[in-house]
């Protein structure tokens, strides 16, 4: 898995401000990564401009559509779930209509059009512009599909509505598609191969959110790294490119630089990042700016060379650890994080041991580890049998999330005593009388609300912890604010 999936948004709806004059209500809810909830915004904004408002109560929803995922065997069963009672709903409301969005919709078309006649509109996630035109075949009573994966579109063009309704943190996309076979994963079969967005597109998108005063921005990609614009087209055609193109072209570092040096108190972070694209110039890049966060999630997914062979991840163990040697020398405070899948098949005790003996000589600040789950239009479904037993997946899962939580604890106290800017981005979940926010190394911190807002960066010394959480006291402002 590529993309982190954060468990407490999935299935969150969108709620934005209403347009006047928009009759019809629209209900939409997403799963897996942020890519999806990103392109929920794109989609909320081309059907605002069709007439249609965001509701929060399905019963009242012309229009139901949910954003998918395929990386995980969770999120399409949970999809399942809730189709089933957006068609309990539609018996009652005959005239709704029900469409999948996303990565989902790309694979599973036949079935949810054709053999289970389940919904009335499937659109892939390059084909969102075209909503329009095939709403209007569904108000005329046709199903309606586009599927087609675009070697162009990046919508760069549209600019999305804003999910963070607390108006600090906003993501911005700046690729689309992967070209990284990775076994275990569809994302390259369901979003099409990789390309990037005119750099000034994205910078015109983060003018727009400073404007509005939003305090940080995610910069996003299936595989940041390997953002490369030479004036349009694919990554992979980049070799055929002029002389010109070649000498005028903006890599992720360059990309990360301008953003860093137009706005330099805005905070700017980055996923997901590929061991195998990630260059010592982004590090140096992130060395070089205050305002870049001093995180890097790097997924492994395996400590083993054969288990990673197998994987199609196109580096071993020890070019990895190297280049996590790299970065703590030119940034030692950076916080590191990982992904990793457990009983991938094949995989033996001694990989598995592996595994765990790279999680101690890096000593992660955070990680989000599953076990192994075979996804169909994979490479591993198609070539590899799922021949761990799920006991035994259980049982190394188990061991590696011990250890990770040994890891999270050691680096959390040893950040008692220290000092840490926090963007304040919302009231703590457990305390209407604190605040909760990050630091730079991404890691959340609890603290007294005092005369604070919202918005506000401020300074906050340690003085407890937990095994996922920060707690301790505001002693200031920053001199970001």
């Amino acid at each position: 898995m590529e993309k982190t999936i954060d468990e407490s948004k999935q299935g969150q709806s969108l709620d934005l401000d209403q347009k006047a004059g928009n009759q019809r209500k629209l209900f939409i809810e997403s799963y897996g990564c942020q890519m999806n909830f990103s392109d929920s915004e794109i989609v909320a904004s081309i059907l605002a401009n069709e007439g249609f408002n965001t509701t929060q109560h399905l019963e009242d929803a012309d229009l139901v559509l949910v954003n998918t995922c395929s990386i995980r065997e969770k999120a399409e069963l949970t999809v399942r779930k809730r189709l089933e009672k957006y068609n309990a709903v539609k018996r009652i409301n005959p005239t709704m209509k029900v469409g999948v969005l996303g990565c989902m919709a790309e694979r599973l078309k036949s079935k949810f059009l054709e053999e289970e006649k389940i919904v009335d509109l499937v659109v892939g996630p390059d084909a969102y512009k075209d909503l329009p035109n095939l709403l209007q075949e569904v108000d005329a009573g046709r199903n309606a599909v586009n599927v087609i994966l675009s070697k162009e579109e990046t919508y760069g063009d549209i600019s999305p509505v804003r999910l963070q309704t607390n108006g600090v943190s906003a993501f911005v996309s700046i690729t689309r598609g992967c070209d990284n076979m990775c076994t275990f994963c569809v994302v390259p079969f369901t979003r099409g191969r990789e390309r990037s967005r005119d750099p000034q597109s994205i910078l015109q998108e983060i003018d727009d959110l400073v404007s509005q005063n939003y305090k940080e921005i995610t910069l996003l990609g299936q595989n940041v790294d390997s953002y490369l614009w030479y004036g349009g087209g694919l990554k992979k055609d980049f070799i055929n490119a002029s002389d010109f193109q070649k000498a005028t072209a903006t890599d992720f570092a360059k990309l990360l630089d301008m953003v860093a040096l137009k706005h330099p108190k805005l905070r700017i972070r980055f996923s997901t990042s590929n061991p195998q694209d990630m260059t010592l110039d982004v590090i140096k890049i992130m060395a070089n700016h205050k305002n870049i966060c001093k995180h890097i999630h790097l997924p492994i997914q395996s400590g083993s060379d054969r288990i990673l062979k197998k994987m199609n991840r196109l580096h071993t163990r020890q070019e990895y650890i190297t280049l996590v040697d790299n970065i703590k020398k030119i940034i030692p405070d950076c916080s590191i994080t990982q992904d990793m899948i457990i009983g991938f098949p094949t995989e033996t005790e001694e990989d598995h041991q592996d595994t765990l003996s790279l999680l101690a000589h890096i000593k992660y600040q955070h990680g989000y580890m599953y076990a192994y789950s075979e996804r169909p239009g994979t490479l591993a479904e198609r070539k590899l049998d799922d021949d761990v037993p799920e006991k035994v997946k259980k049982r190394r899962l188990a061991e590696v999330i011990t250890l990770q939580r040994e890891h999270c604890a050691y680096w959390h106290e040893s950040y008692i005593g220290q000092t840490f800017e926090v963007l304040i981005e919302k009231e703590s979940k457990k305390s209407d009388q604190h605040w909760s926010g990050r630091t730079t190394k991404n890691i959340v911190a609890i603290f007294p609300k005092g005369d604070y807002k919202i918005g506000d960066f401020v300074l906050v010394r340690i003085d407890q912890c937990t095994s996922a959480t920060l707690l301790g006291e505001a002693v200031g402002f920053s001199d970001n604010n």
